[in-house]
């Protein structure tokens, strides 16, 4: 598929979505669409914020376990990773790897993944960067070049499997074995259960810049889909919800208003929210568990003397 016809399809999969989350009783907008450009450097700048400890913890992790993590993955790996976005952490993995041969990192942002992918080129000249412009959360064709000698290893840091509700995580996993064949691995980033002093600060710094990411979607909206919202007056919100074990990103109508889209009109209720993120948080064994039904063994856990985070081996 050419660049053009790709754009077409995400923008009629992006309108498709927009409106049937809208319409919905609790409005909602799948967490996928927060990643255009600049959503993408708004979510750089929140991995290094010091409320965010997801990043610095897990990064700390690869760093300290990278040997044991290259041993785990094996000589001449081919590297799958899902939502790589600039796949900061991915270079501590990479580099630590014994001849690897292949990185395929995969992501909705095409222009943000081409730069990823030229900055790996230019650090790892040995290494084929093959980026595949999609999203890993639907079916898509990994390169011929990877099916031959040399492990495959599905690699998802972030806690970005968080993002799933169990049958979209379980779907994901399922997704991995296949493309990653029965002899393959995976090493996923999964953040767990603590106390919401620490937890929810992560979703809502001080400084903004996760309320701005937020937004960014309406702003997206406005910008493809003709919206009309005054994205500067929704207020977001970090909420935890105990039943789903999750932190919820929400964007809050400040007052009664009907906002056109796409040529539709949306009614919001003064304070009705859309619901844009979820981030589910696993304790140790039930994320094991669902690995586990979703083809998966836990084989290794690296995690950090707090276990404020843990990274998962599965074969």
């Amino acid at each position: 598929m050419d660049v053009a016809a790709h754009r077409d399809e995400q923008l009629d999969a992006f309108r498709e979505d927009v409106l049937q989350g809208l319409d919905r009783p609790q409005k909602s907008l799948p967490s996928r669409w927060l990643y255009d450009p600049r959503g993408c450097e708004l979510f750089e700048q929140i991995t290094r914020l010091p409320e965010y400890y997801p990043t610095r913890t897990e990064t700390a992790i690869l760093k300290e376990h990278a040997a044991d993590i290259a041993e785990f993955c094996g000589a001449s790996a081919h590297l799958l990773e899902y939502g790589a976005g600039a796949g900061i952490k991915t270079e501590i993995v990479v580099g630590a790897l014994h001849n690897p041969r292949t990185y395929v990192p995969v992501d909705i942002a095409g222009e943000f993944l081409d730069m990823t992918a030229q900055r790996y080129r230019r650090r790892f000249t040995n290494l084929a960067v093959k980026p595949i412009v999609a999203d890993f959360t639907a079916d898509f064709s990994l390169p011929a070049g990877i099916l031959g000698e040399g492990r495959r290893v599905a690699f998802f840091p972030g806690s970005t499997i968080g993002n799933r509700n169990d049958k979209e995580a379980g779907l994901l996993l399922q997704r991995m074995r296949r493309q990653v064949g029965p002899q393959g691995a995976a090493i996923i980033g999964v953040d767990p259960k603590k106390d919401r002093s620490v937890l929810l600060p992560a979703y809502d710094d001080r400084a903004g810049v996760t309320a701005e990411f937020n937004r960014n979607i309406l702003v997206r909206i406005n910008r493809e889909l003709e919206g009309q919202f005054p994205a500067a007056q929704f207020r977001h919100s970090a909420r935890w919800n105990e039943a789903e074990s999750a932190v919820e990103m929400h964007l809050e109508s400040p007052v009664d208003q009907v906002i056109a889209v796409a040529g539709r009109g949306f009614a919001f209720r003064h304070g009705e929210t859309i619901h844009t993120e979820s981030s589910r948080k696993y304790e140790i064994k039930v994320f094991s568990e669902l690995a586990r039904r979703n083809g998966w063994h836990t084989q290794r856990l690296w995690t950090d003397p707090l276990r404020q985070f843990a990274v998962f081996g599965l074969v």
